[in-house]
């Protein structure tokens, strides 16, 4: 589980070290680098799974140390997670140090990984210039062992969710390679549909826990989600079909149990769709797994976001890593509720409010206790209702 994310001369940050627990809320106004933090992240796993950000282990051996260098490879700007255009668009304006470099680096517990690229303005493939593997020392000791050779998240489970996922439609795409090889569900969640038509049996079951749903039918995926689906609107059901002949599945909800009449995704609007990606995600995240969620609240009603945050939460609890971009107070209050009633602990639960500052975004991090209050709350942090009803009421 990545503890830390450092990030220097990137996007929005001149150098930001932001701590990361089982579950991260990053909160703040609109173009205040939140989307930097999950950007990074996805960066660092797009160009490990395109084969141009070297192995460490042949970096470190060739090397024969905790430093290394390689000319042909590098951060891989546009792929399929995330789309930065060139280097003149991912380096911060106010750079720091001597060379316009920028630097990405993850911290797991013992150990720290960091990539540096040089700045190359019209490139979309920012070369490599050293790779540094390192022990960080703990409450003063010195460290002992030897560096993994890279970072679990890079081959664990990852899922990334952007904010524009997939509309109401009643086809959607069969791509085997993408869901059941690779297990992914598309950065717009296109293939969540192909994914559940494959995970319809009794193997593939929501373990026991706060993932699991206790009204649901049965511990199969298909009818957790179902369940989980309900919470956003009431007495709902899926169904995932393959269309005969063609590269489709259809994708159906039912209003009245599994025999009742269907109706298409378009004519159930925006929430249920939109949210589908979101639900499937959580609840086949495994322990060790990185799932980033963009604005997951996203064309849901205010009860329909709370228990979207259980469930994220939920996720959390059970040992995947969950870092969430929100706009949403009730996403907030709803992990508030789930540390308050002890599904986790008030340290998985970290909060980053951004803003902007002299040198470009700064953080803030309010601190949740085990009632779920915070010990502080920094101007601007969802305090609009309260400005609103004070204007109001004088």
């Amino acid at each position: 589980m990545i503890d830390q994310l450092t990030l220097t001369n990137f996007k929005a940050f001149q150098h930001l070290d932001l701590p990361l627990g089982p579950l991260t809320l990053l909160t703040g106004l609109n173009s205040s680098g939140k989307s930097s933090v999950l950007q990074a992240l996805g960066l660092l796993q797009q160009s490990y799974t395109a084969n141009v950000l070297d192995d460490v282990r042949d970096l470190v051996e060739e090397a024969g140390s905790g430093d290394a260098t390689a000319s042909d490879t590098g951060f891989l700007l546009n792929g399929e997670l995330v789309s930065l255009g060139t280097g003149h668009d991912a380096l911060h304006e106010d750079f720091t140090g001597d060379e316009p470099e920028i630097t990405l680096a993850v911290s797991e517990g013992m150990h720290r990984y960091s990539w540096t690229v040089a700045y190359a303005p019209e490139q979309n493939l920012l070369p490599l210039t050293r790779v540094d593997v390192a022990l960080i020392s703990d409450a003063g000791k010195a460290p002992t062992g030897a560096a993994a050779v890279a970072p679990a998240y890079l081959t664990a489970g990852f899922q990334y969710l952007h904010a524009d996922r997939i509309s109401p439609a009643e086809f959607y795409p069969r791509d085997h390679h993408a869901a059941i090889g690779r297990g992914f569900l598309g950065v717009r969640g296109q293939h969540t549909v192909n994914f559940l038509y494959h995970r319809v049996g009794d193997k593939d079951k929501v373990p026991d826990g706060p993932l699991r749903h206790p009204r649901a039918q049965s511990p199969r995926l298909l009818d957790q989600a179902a369940a989980w689906m309900g919470e956003l609107c009431p007495g709902v059901d899926l169904q995932a079909v393959v269309i005969e002949s063609t590269d489709s599945v259809r994708l159906s909800y039912g209003f009245d149990g599994p025999s009742g009449a269907r109706r298409r995704p378009t004519n159930v609007g925006f929430g249920l769709t939109y949210a589908l990606p979101i639900v499937v995600a959580c609840l086949t995240a495994r322990p060790g797994s990185l799932v980033l969620l963009e604005n997951p609240e996203a064309h849901l009603h205010p009860r329909g976001q709370t228990r979207m945050a259980a469930l994220i939460a939920g996720a959390a609890a059970q040992g995947a890593q969950l870092v969430v971009e929100t706009h949403s107070d009730h996403v907030l209050n709803g992990v508030r509720l789930a540390v308050k009633r002890g599904v986790l602990a008030p340290e998985a639960a970290v909060l980053h409010y951004f803003r902007g500052g002299p040198t470009g975004s700064e953080v803030a991090s309010p601190r949740v206790d085990r009632d779920g209050l915070l010990d502080q709350w920094p101007e601007g942090f969802f305090d609009e209702l309260e400005n609103t009803l004070d204007e109001l009421l004088t």
